[in-house]
């Protein structure tokens, strides 16, 4: 009887280590999660607003160049601060695209870069100062307009940053969450693994009965 005893004890002591083992197991996938969320936080949301900010940045600086060109002969200086404004701004859109996007941010990207691309391209886009002629000025209003349209992009942009970003902190929070309960768990587990080896020992040896005695 004692010894089946025994059997049962050291088999409850086996299923409780593999237990805490699986935790700690569970722990470490748990952690690296928890990593990979706060690291994706970083990466694609918060390096991203750098981005869309810097972005908007040239967006404003290439409408201040468009609407303050008054003359035909500031035209070609201000195309080229335009052109290179563009460039930086594709060069932005090129990391924007390596980072995780989501469907909804797929799309606007898409659009913008459009926009960049076959709308706001001053090299295609001598109408502003047609033959040298002056500035048409209701040319510059669709620049504008256009520019506008790009800004709306961003804006939405932004938004998904947020909405995506307060996502993924929820998740972490939550992850945290779920560890805290294993802690305790574990804790838990570590109390009746004590209590189990401290009954095969005092109680499962004869020898600890006659020293009580």
């Amino acid at each position: 009887m004692q010894k089946k005893r025994k059997i049962q004890s050291i088999a409850v002591i086996a299923i409780l280590l593999l237990l805490i083992y699986g935790k700690n197991v569970t722990e470490r996938n748990a952690f690296r999660s928890i990593s990979k969320t706060f690291s994706e936080v970083y990466n694609d949301r918060l390096v991203v607003n750098g981005y869309i900010f810097d972005i908007s940045k040239r967006l404003f600086a290439i409408q201040k160049l468009i609407d303050h060109c008054q003359e035909s002969f500031e035209f070609p200086a201000t195309a080229k601060n335009i052109n290179i404004q563009e460039e930086e701004i594709m060069a932005l859109i090129d990391q924007f695209e390596q980072t995780k996007l989501t469907e909804e941010e797929a799309y606007y990207l898409a659009d913008f870069k459009n926009t960049i691309t076959n709308g706001l391209n001053i090299d295609d886009y001598q109408v502003v100062n047609p033959d040298n002629l002056g500035i048409n000025s209701d040319e510059v209003k669709k620049y504008d307009q256009k520019i506008d349209l790009a800004r709306k992009d961003l804006e939405d942009l932004s938004r998904i940053q947020l909405s995506e970003g307060k996502k993924l902190v929820n998740k972490a929070k939550s992850q945290i969450n779920r560890s805290q309960i294993w802690s305790q768990f574990e804790v838990a587990l570590l109390i009746i693994l004590i209590v189990v080896v401290y009954f095969v020992i005092f109680n499962g040896d004869p020898s600890s009965k006659k020293l009580k005695d």
